[in-house]
């Protein structure tokens, strides 16, 4: 018995698809924007790092 894909059968499956694609288009845009995030707060804890004190005395150089 041969399997036909009916025209609603490929309707639903165009829709499943379309669906997929949207959420991994939203999942790698969600991703992209953690990661640019992440950057922003890494880099401004090494800016603040920058202005407080190493916790090393001097003399002890």
């Amino acid at each position: 018995m041969a399997d036909k894909q009916t025209p609603q059968n490929q309707d639903a499956q165009k829709s499943v698809n379309s669906r997929e694609e949207r959420l991994r288009q939203a999942l790698r845009a969600n991703l992209q924007k953690r990661k640019a995030q992440a950057r922003g707060r890494r880099a401004e804890a090494c800016d603040s790092n920058d202005d407080k004190p190493t916790g090393h005395n001097e003399k002890d150089s």
